[in-house]
């Protein structure tokens, strides 16, 4: 089973961008995997947050859209999530998520991921 290690995590103001990077090792011995980012804030349940497929194919959350954007070093199988215009309410924990594949029209489903990072925090406050 692939390896996720995230990191990129801290404390930044409102207004301000942060990148999340996620490196996979071990696993399959190709990286044509899909992988994901979600998240979770305290007392609430893991919210998807964008989904890359190595053929292009990307997915972001539509409350997130124009600010989130994901993208992958695919040589190195590192995922990153690049966040913008940051706002209290991204506070949480940010997961990277990878499978050897998942149904297109559930990319942000927790459920539907079987690999999962230990998480890196975001927080976001004045």
């Amino acid at each position: 089973q692939v390896q996720l290690m995230e990191s990129g995590g801290g404390s930044v103001q409102p207004g301000e961008s942060l990148t999340l990077s996620c490196t996979a090792s071990g696993g399959w011995s190709d990286s044509s995997y899909y992988m994901a980012w979600f998240r979770q804030a305290p007392g609430k349940g893991r919210e998807g947050v964008a989904a890359y497929i190595n053929d292009g194919e990307q997915e972001v959350a539509d409350s997130l859209r124009g600010r989130f954007r994901i993208s992958k070093d695919i040589s190195q199988n590192i995922l990153y999530l690049h966040m913008s215009e940051l706002i209290p309410e991204d506070t949480a924990t940010y997961y990277c998520a990878a499978d050897r594949w998942v149904n297109r029209a559930r990319l942000l489903r927790a459920n539907q991921w079987n690999s999962w990072g230990k998480g890196t925090q975001v927080t976001v406050s004045a």
